[in-house]
């Protein structure tokens, strides 16, 4: 919850997407046509999984469409801490997304307490089969899965290289079993978790590490850039 229209307009005077990397942007609901309208390509932090009802305070995938948002974020470990999301909610918005032309980004990610208990693996894989079952197999050539172990997003704490390609192989294998040949090395599986300029090169360089989910760091244009411009040794 962070940059109202005037702020986002002014960060994308001071942001310019490289060639050769996929950069979007997710800002607040408020400031999505602004995002749009700067040239920016924008998902959304949310998506409600009816086309409209009574759903006060909710947006659908057709109304984000008309803004020109291109996707959305469902199941981001803060919607499920705070505001009851669970595996079966993220399911039907992923669901919800793509019937109506979003691309979504549906993310998973184990607690302190759960990776303690060493869970981290089961919690995983069951967030992605259960979050996956209502999209076809057309669904997973755009899918985007982001990977936030909760224990390091806004804590400072960050998934050694190591513990982030574990993870982004179990999920990649757990694609594999769930699909037809090919299709799941066609996903992109970004790892999201305090990503900052001083650590993206080593996360990047991971074989199955597809792409970041930033959090504060993507809110100072500089930092930012920093990031997408990761090493290409790394690549």
């Amino acid at each position: 919850m962070f940059k109202g229209p005037s702020e986002t307009r002014a960060f994308a005077e001071a942001f310019e997407s490289p060639e050769g990397v996929d950069v979007v942007l997710c800002p607040p609901y408020p400031s999505l046509a602004t995002a749009v309208d700067a040239g920016l390509t924008a998902y959304a932090q949310n998506v409600h999984w009816a086309l409209e009802g009574a759903f006060t305070g909710e947006v659908s995938a057709p109304m984000l469409l008309e803004l020109g948002v291109q996707g959305a974020v469902v199941g981001h470990s803060e919607r499920r801490q705070f505001f009851g999301e669970t595996d079966y909610t993220v399911a039907k918005k992923a669901a919800a997304a793509f019937t109506a032309g979003l691309i979504p980004v549906v993310c998973v990610g184990e607690t302190l307490a759960q990776r303690d208990a060493g869970e981290t693996m089961t919690v995983v894989e069951t967030q992605v089969r259960h979050g996956l079952v209502e999209l076809s197999a057309d669904a997973l050539e755009i899918l985007v899965i982001a990977y936030e172990p909760v224990w390091a997003i806004g804590t400072g704490r960050t998934a050694t290289p190591e513990q982030a390609e574990e993870v982004h192989a179990r999920i990649r294998r757990v694609l594999r079993e769930a699909s037809p040949d090919g299709i799941a090395d066609k996903v992109r599986i970004l790892y999201g978790g305090s990503v900052k300029p001083g650590n993206v090169d080593e996360i990047m360089a991971c074989p199955n590490v597809d792409g970041a989910l930033v959090g504060g760091a993507s809110l100072v244009a500089e930092d930012f850039l920093r990031i997408v411009h990761f090493e290409e040794s790394c690549l």
